[in-house]
């Protein structure tokens, strides 16, 4: 029978385990958002995982909508990168880094000479936050800005950004790429069709205009890397970010599946729901459907615990098992999963920003120091 614990074959790579380090932000990239020794330190303490997939790292200035988070878009962010890949291979870990573009969840004070955010609508996302520069220069989270709808040569240089991201993350050292179209970001909001306004080849009228976009960044990226080393994210049924509910999910990701089954990807990434989710918001029926559409491996994060994954692995669907906040406050999460031993709560109030504290400085299971509390 299958377990957590054993090791995985993913395209070439062999991971270790079937535990996976979600994407966390952290927000705290250095100057020029380029990554630095402690980013390298906090990525190395946690290469016990099978893979680990970095923070959403922007593709340009374009695609940012937080301060401090990192990029792949610069020289120096690249050499910044090397630093961390370095650091978690020399642990015998493998990385992939998640390939990002916010789209409408962005502020005008990040974008370009103040330009307005790009997006499939020119709405505004309700009830979601930019975390940029208030009036007084400080950090804060503000109401993003109002998007405008880019035009399709717009769009071909947002593709462009993600094949010289690939490229990137290649020379930095990376194993694979993700790429992000979950949470409300630029691809989800063309896939979504309740918030897609578009009426051209990259509108909300089929299943094949909503995926364009999408499809059209992975064949982008995986023209650079191979495709057995691009995954992609998706929140089907996700409402983050202002993401309406889709009479259309179901039509949508299941083409998507198809079709990134025919291009090759070597994985697709599930959110079962965010954080703000009581409990996932994915149904089993889209998992197993999903299941049978996607020929490669299916990681699915959200809420998990062992008891969880460990369920549904034996129901087979899926392969690898994501885990975000856990791993925060727990770097050895995968010895205590696999060992039963307590894990550490973590301080939300250090989850974005700040320095080492609630970031480098959580310890590794030490049975001593759990007696003494």
């Amino acid at each position: 029978m299958a377990s957590l614990f054993q090791p995985y074959r993913l395209g070439e790579l062999s991971l270790k385990n079937r535990i996976v380090m979600a994407p966390l932000t952290r927000s705290r990239a250095g100057e020029g958002e380029v990554p630095r020794q402690m980013n390298a330190k906090y990525y190395a303490q946690r290469a016990s995982a099978g893979l680990i997939v970095s923070e959403a790292t922007q593709i340009s200035q374009q695609g940012q909508g937080y301060l401090f988070t990192p990029g792949i878009f610069t020289s120096q962010q690249v050499e910044g990168w090397k630093l961390v890949t370095d650091a978690v291979h020399a642990r015998q870990g493998a990385i992939f880094m998640q390939l990002w573009h916010v789209g409408r969840i962005s502020h005008v004070r990040l974008q370009p000479n103040g330009d307005a955010p790009i997006s499939s609508t020119d709405k505004a996302a309700e009830h979601s936050y930019s975390f940029t520069y208030d009036e007084s220069g400080k950090p804060a989270h503000l109401p993003v800005s109002r998007p405008r709808v880019p035009s399709k040569e717009e769009l071909r240089q947002v593709v462009a950004d993600y094949a010289t991201g690939a490229r990137n993350l290649a020379e930095a050292g990376f194993d694979g790429a993700e790429i992000h179209a979950a949470n409300g970001y630029l691809l989800d909001q063309h896939l979504n069709s309740a918030v897609n306004e578009r009426d051209d080849e990259y509108g909300t009228q089929s299943k094949e205009t909503r995926t364009r976009l999408t499809l059209e960044a992975f064949e982008a990226v995986a023209a650079v890397i191979g495709a057995d080393r691009v995954g992609i994210r998706i929140a089907p049924y996700g409402a983050f970010n202002d993401m309406k509910p889709d009479p259309k999910v179901d039509e949508t990701f299941l083409h998507l599946a198809s079709e990134l089954s025919k291009r090759g990807a070597a994985y697709v990434h599930i959110v079962l729901g965010s954080q703000y989710d009581v409990e996932p918001v994915v149904p089993e029926s889209f998992l197993r459907a999903f299941r049978e559409a996607f020929s490669g491996s299916l990681i699915v994060t959200g809420g998990l615990t062992k008891q969880k994954a460990e369920r549904l692995l034996a129901a087979d669907f899926a392969d690898l098992f994501g885990f975000g906040v856990p791993f925060i406050s727990n770097p050895d999460l995968p010895e205590r999963l696999k060992n039963d031993l307590p894990l550490t709560p973590p301080d939300k109030t250090t989850f974005y920003g700040g320095g080492a504290h609630g970031y480098t400085d959580y310890p590794v299971y030490q049975p001593d120091l759990v007696a003494q509390e």
